[in-house]
């Protein structure tokens, strides 16, 4: 469990890496300090407006990589 809350810079390093690695299609930042996600090319945007909100969207996208990944060793 977390004792400080998240920020906009961890967050930002996550999408970075996210992206880079291929498993974010579309990263924007807006100029209200939120992000704009799409995580495939068929899938609506998504804006984070909290970093909170985004780190449980994250660990989200995490958990599905990490459970996709177990399948396809199998």
């Amino acid at each position: 469990m977390r004792s400080t809350s998240a920020t906009w810079a961890e967050v930002d390093a996550w999408l970075v890496v996210l992206h880079r690695r291929g498993h974010v299609d579309r990263v924007e930042p807006d100029p209200d300090g939120t992000w704009t996600v799409r995580r495939r090319q068929d899938t609506n945007p998504r804006t984070l407006h909290h970093p909170v909100l985004a780190m449980d969207w994250i660990e989200e996208l995490l958990r599905d990589i990490q459970r996709r990944g177990a399948e396809t060793s199998r």
